[in-house]
């Protein structure tokens, strides 16, 4: 019976951080407004409305699903929540990496150039993983969120420039990483997914660590922001008084 009690005051809490998440929804408006006011050619108008529709979703359907998980008896409606706020992650992964591939230029052979619709499918085949097997197979799942928001990441670190060497009539390709001093924002995205990353330690601690699921959420949101404030400050930057960016 103590055990039941721990499990039900530890669910409340979870609803209770999790109901925090909802402040994040307002800034992230006013964020994605932010984009798309500097936009100033429809790609970036692309990018800033696909971008700023996945923030906002994210935080918006997680606050829904843990305002009625245990706040409702609506069996029905409380799995379609949590189906929602499962697959929002795999569509804030892709769109969080839709402007950069979208926006940043990358070398022409670079690989890394058809992961703009790439993240996509393997962002659909998540979501249909993950509804077929839903709350089935946890770990396997945790390692699909990784290495969608990781995968990306490498490959803008092994966008190289490809040189041929000729040696006794044997061609030698070696590839040389060159994305590195070029690629703006580098730095945050690689701080950002280290943040995501960290969060996930303790979301798959929640129920044996005090106040893992708020640790969790608050990961996210600091992941969020470094990522949303290098798209503002690289991919839209302030366009200065007479000069065309």
């Amino acid at each position: 019976r103590g055990r039941g009690l721990s499990h039900q005051s530890a669910a409340l809490n979870n609803n209770r951080w999790g109901l925090w998440r909802g402040v994040w929804v307002i800034p992230s408006t006013f964020a994605s407004l932010e984009l798309v006011q500097r936009a100033i050619s429809w790609p970036q108008y692309f990018s800033a409305l696909v971008y700023g529709a996945a923030l906002i979703l994210l935080f918006t359907v997680s606050t829904f699903f843990h305002s009625v998980f245990y706040c409702s008896s609506n069996r029905i409606l409380k799995d379609i929540l949590h189906r929602g706020d499962r697959a929002m992650i795999y569509v804030f992964i892709a769109a969080s990496y839709f402007p950069w591939l979208t926006l940043q230029p990358l070398p022409v052979d670079a690989w890394a150039t058809e992961l703009w619709w790439l993240i996509w499918v393997l962002a659909s085949l998540g979501i249909l993983y993950q509804q077929i097997f839903h709350e089935r197979f946890k770990c396997l799942e945790t390692f699909f969120y990784l290495f969608m928001g990781i995968m990306p990441s490498l490959a803008f670190l092994s966008c190289t420039k490809t040189i041929i060497y000729n040696c006794s009539s044997n061609y030698f390709i070696i590839s040389l990483c060159n994305l590195q001093d070029d690629f703006s924002g580098l730095t945050e995205l690689k701080i950002g997914g280290l943040l995501y990353v960290g969060g996930v330690i303790f979301f798959k601690s929640d129920g044996k660590l005090p106040f893992a699921h708020a640790i969790w959420h608050l990961f996210v949101a600091m992941a969020a922001s470094v990522h949303y404030s290098a798209i503002l400050n690289y991919l839209y930057p302030v366009p200065v008084q007479g000069i065309t960016p």
